[in-house]
């Protein structure tokens, strides 16, 4: 893996990466009615396919992997894909959606605190002091609701997998590249959605996907798959999971103005607070590692011998 950098460019892929997928919100409104697994296998089975045309155009070839790191992507498609999205369905039958979004508001602190362990150094102090932050202004974007014991157990596995798209991914970045896993893991969640598609709702359910259906799912596999996978995962192997962490409160910020744009209403002032709480805690946490770029390199540096799937056993 790449040693992270104190460098502000490196963040800009992984924040168009959390635009592009704060937008998917109001898109997915329209697979409300929808048959779940058939339309999630359609929109990874096509983003399997824009991201290997992408790759070929840009000179990338994913390789093969081998050995452990099956169990790596075959975890990141198993959490990270499928069961993150079973848990947010089932999750929202017994809590409102804010319960959901908010336990996935935590996500920073968790990649603040595990992301730096897998790549085997010191978590930074300044992403952890921005974390909670960051955590409490989603929280004011997001607000809260009603929820049963179920819901907070369906909203603790939609944090699990959410956390877990982005740490099963840490150690295999080195040998694949971001291209790579994203096209792995794209069309293995491709295949488990079909095997559950087929056997849940029927061989026929695509055919139930209405046209407006369909172009959401062509959004999803383009945008919030294809192109913010590869975004999302470049700022990860740059800057490490500690860092890009931070971002993923960009997200429900752009939920709140695709939901303006799209009618839904102006945001309250809870809202607005929320935003500048978010603003805050990025600013603070990204600054205070730009500001101090010598201890954050310092602290970046592997402190045992890398795993064999790491960069440096290309």
């Amino acid at each position: 893996m790449d040693t992270p950098s104190a460098s502000f460019a490196p963040l800009v892929p992984g924040m168009v990466g959390m635009v592009l997928v704060g937008s998917s919100v109001s898109v997915s409104h329209a697979l409300v009615d929808a048959p779940l697994f058939t339309a999630q296998a359609v929109r990874y089975a096509a983003a399997t396919a824009i991201l290997l045309l992408l790759a070929r155009l840009t000179g990338t070839r994913p390789v093969r992997p081998r050995g452990r790191e099956w169990l790596w992507l075959a975890g990141l498609a198993v959490t990270g894909l499928v069961l993150f999205n079973v848990a947010v369905v089932r999750g929202v039958a017994h809590a409102e959606p804010a319960v959901i979004a908010v336990a996935m508001a935590s996500v920073p602190v968790v990649l603040g605190v595990l992301g730096p362990l897998l790549e085997r150094r010191a978590p930074s102090r300044q992403v952890l002091l921005a974390a909670p932050v960051v955590v409490a202004g989603a929280v004011l974007v997001e607000g809260t609701g009603r929820t049963d014991a179920a819901g907070v157990a369906w909203a603790a596995l939609a944090l699990g997998c959410e956390a877990a798209f982005t740490l099963l991914a840490v150690p295999v970045l080195g040998r694949h590249t971001p291209w790579g896993v994203s096209v792995h893991a794209s069309w293995l969640g491709a295949v488990l959605f079909a095997v559950l598609g087929v056997t849940r709702e029927g061989p026929t359910a695509a055919a139930e996907l209405t046209g407006e259906q369909w172009a959401a799912v062509g959004y999803l596999a383009l945008l919030v798959t294809a192109v913010a996978f590869v975004l999302w995962y470049s700022t990860v192997r740059t800057v490490g999971a500690g860092r890009a962490g931070l971002l993923t409160g960009i997200a429900p910020l752009a939920a709140a103005a695709a939901g303006t744009a799209t009618g839904t209403g102006v945001p309250g002032p809870s809202v607005w607070l929320g935003i500048a709480v978010v603003i805050g805690g990025l600013v603070g946490g990204l600054r205070a590692s730009r500001a101090h770029g010598a201890a954050v390199a310092d602290d970046a540096a592997p402190r045992t011998a890398p795993s064999p799937t790491s960069a440096r056993s290309r």
